[in-house]
């Protein structure tokens, strides 16, 4: 069984930055895919950035630029750095792992609200 923590989230003006992180226990995150979903209010889920295993790095056109994914494998640890954030990020940020076998497993969510 996998747990992701997230943490990072929060207030933050328009124009500024975070960056989330997303703890994972267990022992296959470096074989895994790791990603981040976002979900605003009244919105569906989203893609907003995945990682795969080290070999490539996808975004969804409205972060591209602004956002950046990366991993530690030493520290099972998986980040978003958010910069230049805008009122439509506003949302609830969820990690995921997609493991080689097996089914995906999610985060509880870190909420990020971008207002002035």
């Amino acid at each position: 069984q996998v747990q992701l923590v997230e943490s990072g989230g929060g207030l933050v003006q328009p124009g500024g930055s975070l960056r989330l992180s997303c703890a994972a226990s267990g022992s296959i995150f470096r074989f895994a895919t790791m990603g981040w979903y976002r979900q605003a209010p009244g919105k569906q889920r989203e893609l907003v950035a995945a990682e795969i295993r080290g070999e490539s790095t996808t975004y969804t056109d409205s972060v591209k630029g602004r956002f950046a994914i990366s991993r530690d494998n030493a520290k099972n640890t998986v980040y978003l750095q958010m910069n230049s954030l805008k009122p439509d990020d506003t949302a609830v940020y969820y990690c995921i792992l997609d493991p080689p076998i097996g089914p995906r497993y999610w985060g509880q969510g870190t909420a990020v609200t971008v207002s002035s």
